[in-house]
């Protein structure tokens, strides 16, 4: 597990770009925090670095928006869902053709199998971000290294 500073949303998404340098087809990453913590500002980055070339908005209503990029990124939002039911009828488990990211994701998590867990925290300003990155699961074991290498020089 990592924790690290992030000075600005800009900031933020260069984290999540880092990330997304590691990140294959079927990989699932889950990221909590509370409202306006800089979930959808991670998965802006994300996106823009896996070549998402339109904007990435919260899929809060939609539950779940596909975007096209070098490597497809699937972004959900489960805020919404009241059960498990349907968070199984959503399908995250079988989109392995790109990138799966959960917005609120920490409520489901044990239903998403391997996943790189990101919990956004406020920081000590208000533009301020406390990011703490952790593998779940064996998905993430081999890379783990290298990534969390990446990720803390991005953040300096």
């Amino acid at each position: 597990m990592i924790r690290i500073r992030s000075r600005s949303a800009a900031h933020t998404a260069a984290i999540a770009a880092a990330v997304a340098g590691w990140c294959r087809t079927g990989d699932v990453i889950v990221l909590a925090g509370e409202m306006g913590a800089g979930k959808t500002a991670f998965a802006q980055g994300l996106g823009a670095a896996l070549g998402v070339d339109e904007p990435v908005t919260s899929p809060t209503f939609a539950l779940l928006h596909r975007y096209a990029g070098s490597v497809a990124m699937y972004h959900a939002d489960v805020y919404r869902l009241e059960t498990w039911n349907e968070l199984a009828d959503l399908g995250l488990g079988e989109l392995d053709d790109g990138v799966v990211v959960v917005e609120w994701g920490d409520v489901v998590a044990p239903g998403l199998g391997s996943h790189l867990a990101v919990t956004l925290e406020p920081g000590a300003t208000d533009d301020e971000r406390v990011l703490t990155i952790a593998p779940v699961g064996p998905a993430w074991a081999g890379r783990w290294a290298d990534l969390a290498g990446t990720v803390t020089e991005v953040a300096r």
